[in-house]
């Protein structure tokens, strides 16, 4: 309606002369500020809609219908990695799902780190006073969801701090005159050619500088490409560092995060700011009249040194700003998940010899109305846990459960349970092992080649924990599911006696799983070593029930013929 009345204005103003043609600016106000006006309303509808799938996903993840919903972190998933495809690290329904509410690439890359290996004790001590501060911290974890523009993960931190690190190359004296005189000069032979007609001192200027320009095409190309690739996602990290620098912490951690947002004299927001201009300006290059007084203006070659400037002052800062960044959005995703599970307690670690006790320890990708706890204790004397059950009883679930709780204590992280004292642990598993076609290994083979994996990461200690590369005093803690399932009776039995005794001569602790009643009395371990415990299950009217629960002994009896029975089998 007000560009028909405009166009209304213009021809009543110009043709039949009814009034000024001042006139014309009034419609021609109104329509600019119904257009920024729509562009406000816009700007804040999409807030909202961030606002609202914010508390849509908390929602979900309260009422245990979150999986699938979220950023899975397929991406981080390594199959030789000694536990992440064991416990579910990754993947639809995985712990990453359930715990990242990053905004950015480079806070989902520290809370994979955090989860694919253990920190030392200092940092998870500072890391839980640091989630603890934050827990209470909603409007703070709101804003930062609604921050920016889009809904996904924004932010190459690969691509930006490569460009930041790169070396300038347009940062010459003569370049900086040539910028500046050439199109002073053009201007003037402009305004000649305009006054009395000359256009030949014109045409020598142009000429001048396209020279110039070509001379300096491949480094300017490289710098603007560079600034164009690498800086999608600038209005969010501009908006998150904006929002975090207004935040005031008290924890030691967050303090030293904050200090690192800061280049010199000037905010880190700030400064991302103007380089978000920069990229704007790259960008303005290929429209039509960036085209047109590209030449004229020689304004890629400006564009480009301004970049470089950028690049001198701040370049050397970029690194410490995506760190930090990362890992407050990391704490934060811890901190969500404490928020969303108030029981969940951070555990105890403690020091001294290898030691794991969990009271009422649950899995926290079951959903609460189905998960059963159990308490789980090994450690000092008693080395190793054998579990014993039939198909279907838990075991497989109950070494999960003790992996997964590890990795959480591990990060920094509550874990699910009443409650948790460890010492510092160096997890492996052998759960989910299985042949390859590919590589053309069997499932026995996969298996030997991963426990060779623990040994190396159990070490040589003679029962100090201390394993290469883990630092003092951090032992392994293996979980073996159906401990070599893919041989002989007889070769499993010795085989599993002396995996087992093994580990255990290196300082690990750990659980072994098996439905192989025969390795339930493993030989030649110390005395009190190993203890037995097992699940049970019941069968009634033909249809088999589980409790779940964990007992003390070996079980006495299977369900594998009562199972083959009850899905039709003859037996």
């Amino acid at each position: 309606m007000l560009a028909a009345l405009m166009l209304a204005a213009a021809w009543a103003s110009l043709l039949p002369h009814l009034f000024s043609p001042l006139w014309i600016a009034v419609p021609i106000a109104a329509f600019a500020g119904m257009v920024l006006y729509h562009y406000r309303v816009r700007h804040e509808r999409d807030r909202a809609e961030r606002a609202a799938a914010f508390y849509r996903r908390g929602i979900a993840r309260l009422q245990d219908c979150w999986a699938g919903g979220g950023a899975g972190g397929e991406r981080f998933s390594d199959a030789r990695h000694v536990y992440a495809a064991d416990l579910d690290l990754f993947g639809r329904g995985s712990l990453f799902e359930l715990l990242c509410t990053a905004r950015t690439r480079m806070g989902e890359e520290c809370l994979a780190g955090w989860l694919l290996a253990p920190a030392p004790p200092e940092s998870i001590r500072a890391r839980q006073a640091a989630v603890a501060e934050l827990r209470e911290r909603l409007d703070l974890r709101e804003q930062l969801a609604v921050a920016g523009e889009g809904a996904g993960p924004g932010v190459y931190p690969a691509a930006l701090a490569s460009w930041a690190q790169m070396p300038n190359s347009l940062q010459q004296r003569w370049l900086g005159w040539a910028a500046w005189l050439l199109p002073a000069l053009a201007l003037a032979a402009l305004i000649a050619w305009a006054a009395g007609g000359i256009v030949a001192p014109l045409i020598v200027i142009l000429l001048a500088e396209g020279a110039v320009l070509y001379r300096l095409k491949a480094r300017v190309e490289q710098v603007l490409h560079g600034v164009e690739d690498a800086f999608d996602g600038l209005a969010l990290f501009s908006a998150l560092l904006g929002r975090l620098e207004r935040e005031r912490f008290d924890g030691a951690l967050l303090q030293a995060l904050m200090q690192r947002l800061s280049s010199r004299t000037l905010p880190a927001a700030r400064a991302i700011e103007r380089l978000r201009s920069i990229a704007n300006y790259a960008g303005s290059r290929h429209n039509q009249l960036g085209q047109l007084l590209g030449t004229p203006l020689m304004y890629g070659a400006h564009v480009a040194r301004a970049a470089e400037r950028w690049r001198r002052l701040h370049g050397g800062a970029v690194r410490g700003w995506v760190d930090a960044v990362g890992e407050l959005e990391a704490l934060l995703c811890l901190a969500t998940y404490s928020y969303e599970h108030p029981d969940d307690p951070f555990p105890e670690l403690a020091g001294g010899a290898p030691d794991f006790e969990g009271t009422a320890v649950a899995h926290p990708l079951i959903p609460a109305g189905r998960r059963v706890c159990n308490d789980v204790a090994f450690g000092g004397g008693t080395r190793v846990l054998l579990i014993s059950g039939s198909n279907m009883s838990g075991k497989s679930t109950l070494l999960r459960t003790v992996g997964i709780n590890t990795v959480l204590a591990m990060a920094g992280a509550p874990v699910c349970a009443r409650a948790l004292r460890l010492t510092p642990l160096q997890l492996g598993a052998s759960i989910r092992v299985n042949d390859s076609l590919q590589e053309g290994s069997s499932r026995f083979y996969a298996e030997i080649s991963r426990i060779r994996q623990l040994f190396d990461a159990a070490g040589t200690g003679q029962g100090d924990g201390a394993g290469p590369g883990d630092g003092p005093g951090r032992s392994l803690l293996f979980l073996l599911d159906e401990l070599l399932q893919g041989t002989n009776s007889a070769d499993r039995r010795v085989g599993a006696e002396g995996i087992v005794r093994a580990f255990v001569e290196r300082g690990a602790i750990g659980l072994v799983s098996t439905h192989d009643l025969a390795l339930t009395d493993l030989r030649g371990l110390p005395p009190g070593c190993l203890r037995n415990l097992h699940f049970e299950d019941e069968m009634t009217d033909g249809r088999m029930s589980f409790d779940y629960r964990l007992r003390e002994g070996v079980v006495t009896r299977s369900n594998a013929v009562a199972l083959m029975r009850a899905v039709g089998l003859e037996v």
